[in-house]
């Protein structure tokens, strides 16, 4: 238990700072946030409100594939946004263009990595990786597709809606899935480190679809 939350905090932790960078690279948002800016457009919520209706539909989009919320699934709620306030903290926003440009894939991957970490620590994903690990442990599909095909639909539909899309949130919806396909089972805990209560898997990664539940 302490090293799957462990893993969990730190994975968590550096979720936000990778978001910071990417922000701070200004070449454009993650194609989630193309479809929030495009939904706020239409609807005339404002960009938070459409955020928290957006995680509350695809969090019933759990239900089809059968997938449960967890502790991260909570923690991935409470903490990934003020981690992001940190890391904006930490980056300045004057930064030349030679850095800011370094920070454009130095986030996306960092993101990736911290995907990994957290999700790999079984204690369940966030709204949005739960659907992509649900996708995956229901139709057997490689996690790099999954992650790919949801990255390419919401940033369409955002887009499609209004959203701005720049040259950060194209290189994002390409390179994020292939990343989150090596790291998501290079960071996985193994079976045999778990919690002796929790579920058997059926799978490679089914497991990631039904979070191990904390002693009692």
């Amino acid at each position: 238990m302490p090293r799957r939350l462990i893993q969990l905090l730190v994975g968590l932790f550096l979720y936000g700072f990778a978001i910071a960078l990417i922000v701070r690279a200004g070449y454009g948002v993650a194609p989630w946030d193309v479809l929030t800016q495009g939904l706020s457009r239409v609807t005339g919520l404002g960009f938070g409100v459409v955020t928290v209706l957006t995680s509350g539909v695809v969090l019933l989009l759990w239900i089809p594939i059968r997938q449960r919320p967890g502790i991260g699934t909570v923690a991935n709620a409470l903490l990934v946004g003020p981690f992001a306030d940190v890391g904006l903290w930490l980056v300045p926003a004057d930064l030349d263009p030679w850095t800011r440009a370094a920070m454009l894939p130095a986030g996306i991957l960092l993101l990736g990595i911290a995907t990994g970490l957290y999700v790999g620590a079984r204690f369940g994903p966030g709204p949005r990786d739960g659907l992509m690990t649900g996708l995956h442990a229901r139709t057997g599909a490689p996690i790099w597709l999954v992650r790919t095909g949801i990255e390419a639909t919401v940033l369409a539909a955002g887009w499609l809606l209004g959203g701005q899309v720049g040259v950060g949130t194209l290189a994002f919806a390409l390179l994020i899935g292939p990343i989150c396909g090596r790291t998501i089972p290079f960071f996985t805990v193994p079976e045999r480190v778990r919690d002796t209560h929790a579920a058997p898997a059926t799978g490679p990664l089914a497991a990631l679809a039904t979070p191990a539940p904390p002693h009692t």
